[in-house]
């Protein structure tokens, strides 16, 4: 597999989810690492919260008669509290919280439907009950749940858990996996020669994996990072010429020819906007959009005539060409040119 091709599809989206609209989702899933961080905050938000559930009861079981309270209330009680914290706990935050409890929403993950949805209560309820039984606190069989839990998040595909597999859900990621930089600037001993490049058989995916390396350099440890620029340049430079100036990182030259690449794309661009608002100026023009209320606008006065118009003449006088008293016409003929009558007056 070539160097673009690995590098063409981005670490993000790897949820591989479709929404029922059959739109793909650009969405991280969640892996162990960051969803046991996640489990460790809520565990000890969920010991804080069973201390004080502790405190309330005793202070209120105080407060009762002598003799109300005995062995079975005390089981009850216990009973009630150890729900309310292994399983109200998860399935409440996650409902009222767009599938966040507090410890996901401190790492940055969420609870989602295998369609991308929001989870519901049923699936919620599901999550919480398959994993305290056989994942954490893990009633059943605890060692043994636990590893057979690590495994299955191990080697699924996508990082579920069996309380994910068996309620249909899976969580991901809400924050961005990394932040962007921008491309480095070619460095001006390569400008000319960078005028001079064929970039007419670069791939465009071997551009777009030449500036995620650009972008991203700075995460990687040497040498793989010079390893990576190496391969890069060999698949960029067998299809670009001239060879460029020697003594320079590979990394160097990748730049000026991705900088190129942009200023060529640029300048065409500017010269097609140019020709569009040639062709077409009303498209560069700034539109105005009127008013959908009427204006009210006082009408226009009549113009003053310069004679007082006489009465309108018949048609046939009009078409032998005699005017009305005082030079004016009231109908005007079909041809605006000049006809002289046999009286010597012309008609307009």
């Amino acid at each position: 597999m070539s160097t673009a091709a690995r590098w063409a599809a981005p670490a993000a989206g790897d949820a591989d989810l479709v929404s029922g609209e059959a739109v793909r989702l650009d969405v991280r899933a969640a892996r162990i690492g960051s969803r046991v961080l996640a489990l460790l905050i809520d565990v000890l938000l969920q010991l804080v919260f069973g201390l004080l559930l502790i405190v309330i009861t005793a202070l209120t079981l105080a407060a009762l008669p002598y003799g109300l309270f005995d062995a079975a209330l005390e089981r009850a009680l216990l009973t009630v509290g150890v729900v309310l914290l292994l399983i109200g706990y998860p399935v409440c935050f996650e409902r009222l919280n767009e599938g966040r409890t507090p410890g996901k929403a401190a790492v940055g993950l969420r609870v989602v439907s295998h369609d991308g949805g929001p989870v519901g209560l049923r699936q919620s309820l599901t999550r919480a009950l398959v994993g305290v039984a056989v994942e954490w606190p893990g009633l059943v069989l605890p060692l043994l749940s636990w590893v057979a839990g690590a495994t299955v998040m191990l080697t699924d595909a996508r990082g579920r858990r069996l309380g994910d597999l068996v309620a249909g859900t899976l969580v991901v990621h809400t924050r961005t996996a990394v932040s962007w930089r921008p491309v480095p600037a070619p460095l001006p001993v390569l400008t000319s020669w960078a005028y001079t490049l064929d970039l007419s058989r670069l791939d465009p995916s071997l551009a777009l994996a030449t500036r995620q390396y650009l972008t991203r350099s700075h995460q990687f440890a040497e040498p793989a990072r010079s390893d990576l620029a190496r391969q890069l340049w060999r698949e960029v430079a067998a299809t670009t010429g001239p060879p460029p100036p020697p003594g320079l990182p590979e990394s160097v030259y990748l730049a000026a020819v991705l900088g190129e690449r942009h200023r060529r794309a640029r300048q065409r661009l500017a010269g097609e906007r140019g020709l569009t608002a040639a062709l077409w100026p009303q498209l560069g023009s700034t539109p105005t959009f009127r008013s959908a209320e009427p204006t009210l606008t006082a009408p226009l006065p009549d113009p003053v005539p310069t004679s007082v118009p006489g009465p309108v003449p018949s048609p046939r006088a009009v078409e032998a060409g005699q005017a009305a008293p005082g030079g004016l016409v009231g109908v005007r003929p079909s041809v605006p040119a000049r006809r002289s009558g046999a009286d010597g007056t012309g008609g307009h």
